[in-house]
């Protein structure tokens, strides 16, 4: 089949030549027996050429859209979901005739993720990050009635602070540790948080959102200290299988 006849599906981010996206939905459609179907790499460095892509890919059904871009998408989109819009990130949209329609399939993977590993619906959550993903975290910690703080190296908010306003009360009265931030992430493997890891104990959760190397620094310091880790990869399971459901509803 000629490559302009195809569906085609991809994923808008920066340096994602690393990206789980592409491989997840290649294995997908050939297991699917969907050979009409092709998922490709959008490597922008700048949103703006976002323009091009969409004028000249006719067939485009639909992307996931990673960092930097799950807010800057905000403006080329014509419609957004509640949920999208009150976290003010999109991380999926669905195009039918020539309109684009932002989700945020972060929340389900995030919660369904978590559900996982812990039935904690309570206590202090830290957050470690700012950026797109960390909203859509905010989101289902408030739901599930999580007392939420974000660290950053620059308070963003009301509820932020920097990492070295961390101290040992705050590290060890916290439930839930996440890691929004890239740290770590291949090729960088060795880089991670700044936090007091000597604060941790056996009764907490640390969750880091990256998934590429499966055990961070940030994780294994955790599990060092006998810490529940667990990291992205589930959650990007999720939140692929639910962009799926929504690109062909």
């Amino acid at each position: 089949m000629d490559n302009s006849e195809m569906l085609t599906y991809g994923l808008l981010g920066k340096n994602i030549s690393y990206s789980f996206s592409k491989t997840y939905f290649t294995q997908k459609f050939k297991d699917l027996q969907l050979h009409n179907c092709q998922y490709l790499n959008y490597d922008l460095q700048d949103i703006s050429q976002l323009k091009a892509i969409l004028k000249e890919n006719k067939n485009l059904k639909g992307l996931n859209v990673t960092i930097p871009y799950k807010q800057e998408i905000t403006p080329f989109l014509d419609t957004i979901s509640d949920e999208a819009k009150h976290i003010g990130a999109v991380n999926t949209v669905k195009i039918v005739g020539g309109k684009l329609m932002g989700f945020n399939t972060d929340i389900y993977g995030f919660e369904t993720s978590l559900k996982s590993i812990t039935n904690e619906t309570n206590g202090l959550a830290l957050i470690l990050g700012t950026g797109g993903a960390s909203k859509a975290v905010h989101f289902v910690l408030q739901k599930l009635g999580f007392d939420v703080v974000f660290v950053s190296r620059k308070p963003m908010k009301e509820n932020s602070i920097t990492y070295t306003d961390l101290t040992k009360e705050l590290v060890e009265s916290a439930r839930l540790i996440i890691n929004c931030t890239p740290l770590g992430t291949f090729p960088n493997i060795n880089e991670y948080p700044n936090i007091p890891y000597q604060y941790l104990h056996k009764n907490q959760v640390l969750f880091d959102l990256v998934y590429n190397p499966p055990l961070t620094q940030f994780l294994i310091r955790g599990q060092e200290k006998g810490t529940l880790i667990k990291n992205g990869y589930d959650m990007l399971t999720f939140q692929a299988e639910r962009s799926w459901d929504i690109w062909n509803s």
